[in-house]
């Protein structure tokens, strides 16, 4: 093969990859994901760099703290079914950001809701305690009332499926199309 050819090869090969991760996130995007992750996922502005994807793997704070981190990071757990785990995180985090106890009572009650109370559509997995201190704090809600959940969570998701994240195919794709030449570093 000659050097022409091997240029030719090689930009088939990275085409042939972006048409493997673009059919992943079009995957994503058919299923009801949340509205800020489907935005995310279609935004140039938030495509992660190289050095983005690297620091993914050093922590799970890290991940989290990136946009694109966060929208792929929930593919991968929708694909493993535990995506309740990682969008209770989110809304933990969006109900710390309440401005008025009216905005934080309404933000509390659907959390709770949502993924709090036995049965709930998207039940995280709390223990007696946890839960009960959240359904006693529901009256007077405050910016801690959803901490020890929150850190639970985190927790369970930092133990498990983020060690497993990073040894998925989406991951390890996203890194070497985000290494592939002629991408941002």
């Amino acid at each position: 093969m000659g050097h022409t050819d091997t240029k030719g090869f090689n930009r088939q090969l990275m085409e042939i990859k972006e048409k493997k991760i673009q059919w992943k996130l079009r995957n994503f995007l058919k299923s009801p994901p949340q509205a800020r992750t489907k935005r995310v996922m279609k935004s140039r502005s938030h495509r992660p760099t190289v050095d983005d994807v690297n620091q993914w793997a050093q922590s799970l704070d890290k991940l989290l703290s990136h946009e694109y981190g966060k929208a792929v990071y929930c593919i991968f757990l929708k694909s493993e079914f535990c995506e309740e785990n990682l969008e209770f995180w989110m809304a933990c985090e969006e109900f710390r950001t309440s401005k008025s106890k009216r905005e934080m009572t309404s933000k509390a009650k659907w959390i709770v809701e949502e993924f709090v109370k036995s049965n709930a559509p998207k039940e995280i997995n709390l223990d007696f305690h946890t839960r009960n201190a959240i359904l006693q704090s529901l009256p007077e809600p405050s910016c801690c009332s959803f901490l020890a959940a929150q850190q639970k969570v985190f927790s369970l998701m930092d133990n498990n499926s983020y060690p497993r994240f990073l040894l998925s195919d989406l991951y390890r794709d996203l890194l070497l199309d985000t290494t592939a030449p002629g991408k941002r570093t």
